[in-house]
């Protein structure tokens, strides 16, 4: 099969593999007619994670089930299922909470790397969910986008308890800072400020559901949350890029009583204890348990009532997944799909 790998710092390439086999009882291979490229797969490819040999690329994925271990009993050969970035077994106490990407078995779920035509899917009964049928071809990329990015932006406006009478500030307009957005209004969030400054993204998000655009950044974007606020700040932020200044201007924005969730993959931030111990505000996040939400997901997205895909700007071949890192890497595009 074709897959990627990343060799290093800007060095992608796509090659032969051999494809995954059943490796535990638990296992499934799923055949993958989409992947995409992730805003924290630019942290290796940009140096700033480092790597330990080529990886396998790819946590993302949507597919076909093309056989499963003898231990499998829900998912079944044929269906079409979407799966996390994380395998859970969806059974312990810790999933049963909700919180599944902390699963007490938890594992990567596509450790063969979901870049590439086929994929063994770990945990396979705990971690996919069937869609309904076969989807029709124009789902794919929202059944894809649900995998990860749907799933954190989702989970980042729950922690912040985004819902109706709030105020929600998103800070950061990648794919899961808009999808951020889209989930907050679907909380029934009145009043969504969206942090950006390109057009592409800021047209994106009022059509997600941005009743404010805020093109500046660290205090000064602060200040200008403030000013929509009448002084106070937001009561529901979320922080959905993972650096120190991202950190503080969504902690400052937040105002006292307020909730920060937080899912950026995060690069040499520190908390500021004394600050958050004055400033009265809440802090919950981490990796986003997606499997929580996925049935909701694949209903909503069944029925037409979201289109998490149109977060994908750029759709390109397999073979041509080292164009769409560059992209990415370049903000030329927001988020890659990737046709195997």
């Amino acid at each position: 099969m074709r897959g990627v790998i990343m060799h290093g710092p800007g060095d992608v390439r796509v090659e032969e593999r051999e494809r995954p086999q059943i490796v535990q009882p638990t296992d499934a291979i799923i055949r993958v007619p989409a992947s995409c490229i992730c805003g924290s797969d630019l942290w290796p490819y940009r140096g700033i994670e480092e790597m330990n040999g080529p990886n396998p690329m790819g946590h993302e994925y949507v597919g076909i089930v093309e056989e499963v271990g003898d231990d499998v009993s829900i998912i079944k050969p044929g269906q079409f299922v979407v799966g996390s970035f994380f395998a859970s077994d969806n059974t312990c106490e810790i999933c049963q909470a909700g919180y599944q990407t902390h699963c007490i078995h938890r594992q990567p779920a596509a450790a063969t790397g979901a870049q590439s035509q086929y994929v063994r899917i770990a945990l396979a009964d705990g971690t996919l969910v069937a869609t309904p049928d076969q989807p029709d071809p124009e789902l794919i990329p929202s059944l894809l986008a649900a995998s990860d990015v749907l799933g954190t932006g989702w989970f980042a406006a729950v922690a912040a308890q985004a819902g109706p009478g709030k105020t929600v500030a998103v800070v950061g307009d990648g794919a899961v800072g808009l999808l951020a957005v889209l989930a907050a209004r679907q909380l029934g969030t009145e009043r969504i400020i969206a942090m950006s400054r390109h057009e592409p993204r800021q047209k994106l998000a009022r059509e997600f559901g941005a009743t404010d655009i805020v093109e500046e950044r660290g205090d000064e974007g602060v200040a200008k949350v403030k000013e929509l606020t009448g002084g106070l700040g937001a009561h529901s932020v979320v922080e959905a890029v993972g650096t120190q200044e991202s950190m503080m201007q969504a902690i400052r924005s937040t105002r006292p009583s307020g909730h920060v969730g937080y899912v950026g993959v995060f690069h040499d931030v520190e908390l500021p204890v004394a600050e958050l111990f004055f400033s009265g505000i809440t802090l919950h996040g981490g990796p986003a348990p997606v499997r929580r939400f996925l049935p909701e997901f694949i209903d909503l997205i069944w029925n037409r009532q979201i289109d998490p895909g149109k977060v994908f700007d750029l759709e390109l071949p397999l073979d041509q997944a080292a164009a769409g890192y560059q992209a990415m890497d370049t903000r030329q595009a927001i988020k890659v799909l990737l046709r195997s």
